[in-house]
């Protein structure tokens, strides 16, 4: 006997072959998400506190600025930074720049005009990005 000789066991067999084909993706997922969760849990998360503790130990001043603003880059090397500057509404602003010491950029903002302005930083030894804002007066 041939189950197309008989709906009701093709039906049955079809039935039998979509629980077991639903046990195995859930068991695949399962298996991804749990693999997922342990490698996020070791290295993703000491990268992600280590990019934390970056953001954290930069600073801006004076701010609001008149002529200079300066970085200061703490844990971060100067030389490695990419700095790009963008006015408020994201244009990218050319900027004047100068490595003052290892941790320390001045950008000149003498010429721009006043508003809010964006500094973004990236450093891609680190992996480190960031946005800061800051006042020209």
């Amino acid at each position: 006997m041939h189950l197309k000789d008989n709906p009701g066991q093709l039906l049955v067999w079809i039935l039998r072959k979509l629980v077991y084909m639903k046990a195995l993706l859930t068991l695949t997922i399962f298996t991804v998400s749990l693999f997922s969760s342990l490698m996020a849990s070791g290295q993703e998360s000491a990268i992600h506190t280590e990019r934390t503790s970056f953001g954290k130990s930069i600073s801006l001043y004076p701010n609001p600025a008149v002529e200079y603003i300066e970085v200061n880059l703490d844990q971060l090397h100067a030389s490695t930074v990419k700095l790009t500057l963008y006015n408020i509404i994201g244009n990218e602003v050319q900027a004047e720049t100068e490595v003052i010491d290892d941790h320390k950029i001045r950008v000149r903002v003498k010429d721009f005009s006043a508003g809010y302005y964006l500094l973004a930083l990236r450093d891609d030894e680190t992996k480190f990005k960031g946005t800061y804002k800051f006042l020209k007066r």
